[in-house]
């Protein structure tokens, strides 16, 4: 087998493998992560979540059931590539509609199979995460490391969030809900979709607006990057709360924290999978969660910022939920709308609701 193709990472390492997807001309940096669920790696390729990321599956055998049309979860591709060991070219499914190399051409995403992702996944556990870039195998090293310490990447959010205001209709709703689109997935969307009126409107929307479409209630949604680059968006916040009943998730949890006062840090790899358990502080359930996310919310942070933590991770302890006090206000780290279970977490969904019709 040849090696065409190399991920180099800013500190000089290298992982050798064969080039997928698109031409090299469109290799570009990104933060380079690992997920390690089994299944599910077109919606993780289509969550804006991954926005500049270079996604690293876990799991050695990626595409074995093709694409499907139906199951993207966005307009578009915002990640910077993707890494397997093993990629599927002949998938078997009722509802493959074509291969996943096909899709990496498409939207012009670079990728690399027969990778040693054990190798890489432990060099982000023992690092955390870092700069990549999917370049030739006989690319010089020492000029994409220059160049990746050059590159900033930040300001996603703006990268991902629709530019408009979309509203959608629901036969018998009773409730209007505003989804604030920070990157947010289709499956929140069609999650709300079932019970409320949603206007979905872009992250820098002002205050005065939500005002003038007077909702019963307001969704953040997940999104990319670095919470605390937000702050015109944390100010609206803390606006909002006093007023509307909130629900956050993923990005829109942390958004929510800093807008009551709390901290949030980045992690030194962060939690990517469909398996991380959490923990239901009120009645002591644990329950199997989807997460993609960077940053978590500081637990030593929040007591000074009037906050009560609500779910944790049983693993290493981090905020998983949160509940404002003197507030109609929650929030949860993990997506309820895409549950392992598959519907361990939707609960959460019926708990905006009583929010709102309190």
């Amino acid at each position: 087998m040849i090696f065409n193709g190399k991920l180099v990472l800013e500190d000089g390492s290298e992982f050798r493998g064969v080039l997928i997807g698109a031409k090299l001309a469109k290799s570009e940096v990104g933060e380079v992560v690992f997920n390690t669920s089994m299944v599910g790696y077109q919606e993780i390729l289509s969550d804006p979540s991954y926005c500049d990321q270079i996604i690293c599956m876990t799991y050695p055998l990626i595409g074995n059931y093709g694409v499907s049309k139906e199951f993207f979860e966005s307009r578009d591709i915002f990640c910077k590539g993707l890494i397997v060991k093993d990629l599927c070219n002949h998938p078997s499914h009722f509802s493959n509609d074509e291969k996943l190399e096909n899709l990496l051409k498409e939207k012009e995403l670079c990728g690399l199979t027969n990778v040693d992702t054990r190798a890489l996944t432990k060099k982000l556990r023992e690092h955390g995460t870092i700069k990549g870039m999917i370049v030739s195998a006989n690319k010089d090293t020492s000029e994409v490391v220059a160049k990746l310490k050059k590159i900033v990447l930040d300001k996603q959010v703006s990268k991902v969030s629709f530019s408009g205001e979309q509203i959608f209709e629901t036969l018998g709703a009773n409730k209007h809900v505003v989804l604030y689109d920070f990157g947010s997935k289709n499956n929140i969307l069609e999650n709300l979709k079932k019970s409320y009126k949603v206007t979905v409107v872009p992250f820098d929307t002002p205050y005065k607006r939500i005002k003038e479409i007077n909702p019963d209630g307001i969704c953040l949604s997940n999104g990319p990057g670095d919470p605390e680059e937000l702050k015109n968006v944390i100010e609206v916040i803390k606006k909002l709360q006093d007023e509307y009943p909130i629900f956050g998730i993923c990005l829109g949890h942390q958004l929510l924290a800093l807008a009551n006062g709390a901290k949030t840090k980045k992690m030194l790899y962060g939690h990517r999978g469909g398996n991380h358990p959490v923990k239901d502080l009120e009645t002591g359930r644990v329950y199997i969660s989807s997460q993609n996310h960077g940053y978590v919310v500081t637990d030593d942070s929040l007591e000074k910022a009037n906050l009560i933590p609500w779910f944790i991770n049983v693993n290493d302890k981090t905020v998983e939920g949160i509940k404002v006090k003197d507030k109609s206000a929650i929030s949860v780290q993990f997506h309820p709308e895409h549950c392992p279970g598959p519907r361990d977490t939707n609960f959460l969904f019926n708990e905006f609701e009583k929010l709102m019709e309190s």
